[in-house]
């Protein structure tokens, strides 16, 4: 163990400790951490120290906290390029890791002036909601929700229900390409809905991407409004990347 230098605050000493550990791997990626109550027992401190050491950990990214599950040694962080054609199964892939996603909800809505505006559509017009997790070998890293102008795409909830994938779905319906227009990227905390369903605490930020994706003749045809988990994602802009 990490001797404590003299003067050393007993916080750091344990964040230092456990940041060795990990290194060595004794902690290996995507492990559980002892509990507060545990680690507080084994540095013989009180649980406020425990937590002010998992704090600083966390801000390392060294860890995560989830709530409701414990605290967990970081994975590798997924890079996520933003380009022309930004396609989560392949930006996952092409990082040797697996891609999955489950659909939360699927709804005809009618669109708020932030969706039409988006999507080139009278506020009020139809559209397809689609609410969808993205995980990377089985951890959550995306909330999604993508809208689709109804009225241009009558079927296609029955085609999203066939493909269960938005690429796949806009070729069934008769979109072989779409690019990406415009990305604004934000920063906040989570809401509940966000924290439950990314496994993330209160304090953890999510980034928020509003995306707009044209077709081939630069009509708006889904506009996404994805929050990832900031310690799992880290996005990259490539200029010149196609």
């Amino acid at each position: 163990m990490t001797t404590r230098p003299s003067g050393s605050p007993l916080w750091q000493y344990i964040a230092d400790s456990i940041a060795r550990e990990i290194h060595e791997n004794v902690h290996a990626p995507g492990d559980r951490l002892p509990t507060e109550a545990e680690l507080a027992q084994r540095f013989g401190v009180n649980r406020h120290t425990v937590r002010r050491a998992v704090a600083s950990l966390q801000d390392l990214g060294l860890i995560r906290i989830e709530q409701g599950r414990g605290t967990f040694v970081q994975e590798d962080i997924v890079d996520y390029p933003l380009s022309k054609r930004t396609r989560f199964s392949e930006i996952v892939r092409r990082q040797a890791k697996t891609p999955s996603g489950t659909c939360l909800r699927a709804a005809s809505v009618p669109a708020d002036q932030t969706v039409a505006d988006a999507l080139a559509v009278r506020p009020g017009a139809p559209v397809a909601l689609i609410e969808t997790v993205g995980m990377v070998d089985g951890q959550p890293v995306s909330l999604a929700a993508h809208h689709f102008p109804l009225e241009r795409f009558p079927h296609l909830f029955e085609a999203f229900e066939a493909e269960r994938g938005v690429t796949p779905m806009f070729r069934r319906l008769g979109v072989e390409d779409y690019l990406r227009k415009s990305t604004r990227i934000t920063a906040r905390l989570p809401d509940t809905h966000e924290m439950r369903h990314l496994r993330i605490a209160r304090m953890t930020p999510v980034l928020c991407l509003d995306a707009v994706n044209v077709d081939g003749n630069g009509t708006p045809v889904e506009f996404g409004q994805t929050r990832f988990a900031s310690g799992r994602v880290q996005i990259l802009v490539d200029m010149l990347a196609g």
